[in-house]
């Protein structure tokens, strides 16, 4: 291995995502440049370079396209990797652009998430970085197929399901969101800038303001997330996190279905102790 091929550079979102990364690169025996976004990496990740010479740290806000390039390029790294989250309300409204991402901005034909981030992996490339597949590293955490937890879907749940994949292909195809939440075969919520935590946390707060007990729309909650048809595997991989399971409870969620091969699962053992607690049906298809 020469040393380009030792060296990964990691952009770092939000969430436990870049830590999980970080743990496989580190696994293979790489070094690892971290590019810390300042408004969305979890300031823990100085505590983890701190007790490993082998991962370095540089701090840079969303909109520096310039000094991510340049801090890759002085550090030797030739591959870099996306992981964790930038909230889409971040990228479309807080960001301040340097000049090269305000002209790659210019000449954007949609500002999607998809657009965007594709023209910044085409300029990565142009100046020497390849941006890989954020799953290169974490292929034991894709999801396999069958249920996961101790209680299958019902028989309204798999209704629920069925029309929700439905939905959510939709929905991806325009790359609007992965998540929409059903109830009684009835669409509640999809997901747009706010990410899937949100979107479940408001089809429960729907829910409750319009109770009826009347009414014969169940409140039980059904959220399927997807990956876009042509989902770019270096970025915006669906991901399903304890937090998903515990928001999903709080809202009186009582089924989670997602993707086959597609859909990262963090720290599955803890997701599905959790969901059987909550008495929470997870299904991979």
């Amino acid at each position: 291995m020469n040393e380009s091929d030792s060296k990964l550079g990691l952009i770092a979102g939000n969430g436990r995502f870049p830590f999980v990364l970080l743990d496989a690169a580190r696994a293979e025996g790489l070094s690892v440049v971290v590019a810390a976004i300042k408004e969305e990496t979890d300031p823990e990740i100085d505590v983890r370079a701190a007790a490993d010479p082998s991962i370095r740290v540089h701090w840079l806000s969303l909109g520096e396209l310039s000094r991510l390039i340049d801090t890759f390029k002085a550090a030797g790294v030739t591959r870099a990797v996306m992981a964790g989250q930038v909230k889409h309300t971040q990228i479309f409204s807080s960001i301040r652009p340097d000049w090269r991402l305000a002209k790659l901005l210019l000449n954007l034909r949609t500002r999607n998430t998809d657009m965007l981030l594709g023209a910044v992996a085409k300029v990565l490339s142009d100046e020497g970085i390849e941006l890989i597949s954020s799953t290169q590293y974490l292929e034991p955490l894709l999801a396999s197929p069958g249920v996961l937890t101790s209680r299958a879907p019902s028989e309204d749940e798999r209704k629920d399901i069925a029309y929700g994949l439905t939905v959510a292909h939709g929905l991806a195809t325009f790359d609007l969101g992965q998540t929409v939440v059903i109830a009684a075969q009835a669409c509640v919520a999809v997901e747009a800038m706010e990410g899937t935590d949100a979107t479940i946390e408001r089809a429960g707060s729907l829910m409750r303001r319009h109770q009826d007990p009347v009414s014969t729309l169940s409140r039980a909650l059904t959220v399927v997330k997807v990956a876009k048809p042509a989902q770019d595997m270096r970025f915006d991989v669906p991901v399903i996190g304890l937090a998903t399971i515990e928001t999903m409870a709080r809202a009186g969620a009582t089924c989670l279905a997602v993707e086959v091969g597609r859909t990262l699962l963090f720290d599955a053992a803890a997701i599905i102790a959790a969901a059987d607690h909550a008495g929470i049906a997870i299904v991979v298809e």
